[in-house]
């Protein structure tokens, strides 16, 4: 009788020291603790406090109030700079930058810098940049193209190819450039169309990655100096002259012959002898394309009287061909024209009006639009 007593006693002592190890290893979970600097250190794995579990759908409540939700990337045409990605498989890991852009545009060409700093600054704190490829022309569907065109701008984070404007339709997006800011919760918390804003820009680009860090509960340091890359801004309240498109799908009462535009057909143009500015004028046979002008005669010109500092051509030709540059009837210099791209013809320090001529003594040249800066 003695020892089965004595067994219940040693066999409830054992639970007694098992029950009381297991409730000293549960104090022992670690919590969030402040660094010296007031930043939170990062949590063990599987450690999350049951205030953060709460905090959580308290915030994504407040969110909703304000802000749409992201919409995903639809049915890319091709890819560059990555093999596949979306927007969906960030969200809760990092913070998103959707630009729309085209590459032969000079807005969209002037912000490259700027999306490429942030790249270069922020990819390893939380930040993902998607370039949506829309194109305006045909021409800048084709996968090498705009595979050049990442390369010429020195490119390095993804792009995707929107060709078929499924991306641009779902945003509803107007604009190139757009850039959509997407937080770590999936809400386009802000947005920014065209140029300019960078500074706007990038700091809420820092907001969002302070609210990263404080989600994941990560300790890292941002740099809060701005980005100031070497490019150089325009001066839109001194550029006087539109964008100007020469194709007749994108006609915006542009074109200054009294022939007008011929859809689909050759036309002879014969320069008027007085011309209002911001129009173009042409001279010789040229074929009414719908995004392009064609030269078809074996010499041909185009005139335009200008106001801004910064003058290019979107172009193409069948095979290279010269373009003699004058402004003001001085010859300023040749452009060879090949590729599609966009080939600048005016660099002046000023803004101010002037008299383009562009003369080509062999047919092939195709003018998409002329751009200003």
């Amino acid at each position: 009788m003695k020892k089965v007593i004595i067994t219940g006693i040693v066999i409830t002592l054992v639970i007694v020291a098992i029950l009381f190890v297991e409730s000293m290893k549960s104090e022992e979970v670690p919590l969030p603790e402040q660094a010296q600097d007031g930043s939170e250190t990062a949590v063990v794995p599987g450690s999350t406090t049951e205030t953060a579990q709460e905090a959580s759908p308290v915030r994504i409540k407040e969110k909703e109030s304000q802000y749409d939700k992201y919409v995903e990337l639809v049915s890319p045409e091709g890819y560059i700079n990555t093999e596949a990605i979306t927007i969906g498989e960030n969200i809760g890991k990092n913070i998103v930058l959707v630009d729309f852009w085209t590459y032969s545009c000079i807005n969209c060409q002037r912000t490259l810098p700027y999306l490429n700093a942030w790249w270069e600054k922020y990819k390893g704190q939380g930040l993902v940049i998607i370039g949506v490829h829309t194109p305006e022309f045909a021409f800048e569907e084709e996968y090498e193209n705009v595979q050049r065109a990442v390369e010429k701008y020195g490119v390095k984070y993804p792009v995707v190819q929107d060709n078929d404007k499924q991306t641009w339709r779902a945003y509803q997006n107007r604009y190139w450039p757009h850039k959509y800011l997407i937080d770590i919760d999936g809400f386009i918390v802000y947005d920014h169309i065209g140029e300019g804003g960078y500074d706007d820009t990038e700091q809420k680009i820092q907001e969002l990655l302070r609210e990263r860090n404080s989600v994941l509960k990560l300790n890292q340091v941002l740099q809060a100096e701005l980005t100031a890359p070497n490019a150089s801004l325009p001066d839109f309240g001194q550029i006087g002259t539109p964008e100007i498109y020469f194709g007749y799908d994108f006609s915006r009462s542009q074109m200054g012959n009294a022939e007008g535009w011929k859809p689909d057909k050759i036309q002879n143009y014969q320069l008027p002898a007085t011309r209002t500015d911001h129009k173009f004028y042409l001279e010789g046979s040229w074929k009414n394309n719908n995004d392009n002008m064609e030269l078809m005669s074996e010499t041909g010109r185009i005139l335009l009287a200008y106001e801004a500092k910064n003058v290019n051509l979107v172009a193409r030709a069948s095979q290279p061909i010269d373009i003699e540059v004058l402004q003001d009837g001085n010859v300023i210099r040749t452009v060879t024209v090949d590729a599609f791209d966009l080939y600048p013809l005016i660099e002046d320090e000023e803004y101010a009006r002037h008299e383009l001529e562009l003369r080509m003594t062999e047919p092939g040249l195709m003018a998409y639009t002329f751009t200003f800066g």
